[in-house]
């Protein structure tokens, strides 16, 4: 099994798929990006097994964090300024869409008091990246304003991800079931946020 987990994930090309996979998935939700992230870790810790003097691992983890924060903030910014950019059929499209006003309104509430806890969140809950990142861009908060809480949320969301898949190849062996349970202790993770972002507005912290 350790071989079939390597041989998926193995070589360079791995670190091209995940920042893709990450960058994409704020205008395509159902994109296996934290799949990717889990299992490239899993392998990581395989090396480390291998190489317990050397710890050979380790690197490759430092850039899997690294790529993967990356290409979330890329994303962010990329979806933020063409929400910026979107005009009046955006508009009427947040309109229409109870989730995405709310989300808007909650979201430049936390900004105003200068705290974006909610856009930290959002990157863990299914879809809620996607929903504050076109609504703070559409209600055209300032950059300052939601780049730091951004940069925060993927620098969590990656570490968050890597340590699972990492951890749990170390404490599980590099198998499919320690990939099985890093994914529903990440499901789980985003469960709990989008439980706290659907409590009434102040509950959230600033």
């Amino acid at each position: 099994m350790l071989e079939n987990v390597d041989s998926l994930v193995g070589g360079p090309w791995i670190y091209v798929a995940v920042a893709m996979s990450v960058l994409l998935d704020v205008f395509l939700p159902l994109l296996p990006s934290g799949v990717l992230v889990i299992t490239a870790a899993t392998a990581a810790a395989a090396d480390s097994a291998r190489d317990a003097v050397t710890h050979a691992g380790a690197p490759h983890i430092l850039v899997l964090v690294l790529c993967a924060a990356t290409a979330s903030v890329l994303g962010d910014m990329v979806a933020y300024h063409l929400a910026w950019r979107g005009g009046e059929r955006l508009d009427r499209a947040i309109a229409r869409s109870r989730r995405l006003t709310v989300a808007q309104e909650r979201l430049g509430d936390a900004l105003s008091r200068g705290g974006g806890s909610l856009v930290v969140l959002a990157r863990f809950a299914p879809a809620g990246r996607s929903v504050v990142t076109l609504g703070a861009g559409a209600a055209h908060r300032r950059v300052r304003e939601f780049l730091p809480w951004s940069i925060v949320a993927g620098i969590a969301w990656a570490v968050y991800s890597v340590a699972l898949g990492y951890l749990g190849g170390q404490w599980l062996g590099t198998t499919w079931l320690s990939t099985g349970v890093s994914m529903l202790a990440l499901v789980g993770a985003g469960g709990g946020a989008a439980f706290v972002m659907r409590r009434p507005r102040g509950a959230v912290g600033g």
